[in-house]
């Protein structure tokens, strides 16, 4: 039987998650060749190190304290980024079946797992300043998540039409 996970091996799990996130996001980054999405992967990329910054200041202060530090790190959802990054210069620059598209979809994974293992926690945690910690990542990486799956709706739906899927 697996033992209940401590506060310790949750902060490590939400750290190695951000780090995965970043070096996926930089490495698409580097390989594409639009503009444009080298632009929408490298903020996902300095926003998972913002989170990675985030957690590792609470991992050494709860080793050492033993509690959580009040929640300094407010992200305000805000959908004009996400219109600014869904720009038709970004979707014309994706194809649906192109290497840019298949980050996007991997990237969904990363942001659900991210997001199940931090509302998970929000819910289950005790200390308050933990609780809405875990909220605001959750609630920061669902935002990645609305991004990344409008970009792959949107995608999903001009190769449907340039090969006329639709029955109508």
């Amino acid at each position: 039987m697996e033992s209940p996970k401590t506060t310790t091996d949750i902060l490590k799990t939400a750290i190695l998650l951000e780090r995965k996130g970043k070096a996926f996001y930089t490495q698409v980054a580097r390989q594409t060749e639009s503009k444009a999405v080298k632009q929408v992967f490298e903020t996902m990329a300095e926003e998972e190190q913002a989170h990675i910054e985030f957690l590792s200041k609470q991992f050494k202060h709860y080793e050492a304290n033993h509690e959580f530090l009040k929640n300094e790190l407010h992200k305000d959802v805000d959908d004009t980024d996400v219109e600014r990054i869904l720009s038709d210069q970004v979707k014309k620059e994706i194809s649906a079946a192109s290497f840019e598209a298949a980050a996007i979809s991997a990237s969904i994974d990363f942001e659900n797992k991210a997001i199940e293992v931090y509302t998970e926690r929000a819910n289950s945690a005790k200390d308050p300043n933990e609780k809405e910690m875990y909220q605001m990542l959750a609630d920061w990486e669902k935002t990645h998540h609305r991004l990344l799956h409008r970009l792959n709706e949107d995608l999903k739906e001009q190769i449907w039409n340039d090969n006329q899927f639709w029955p109508f």
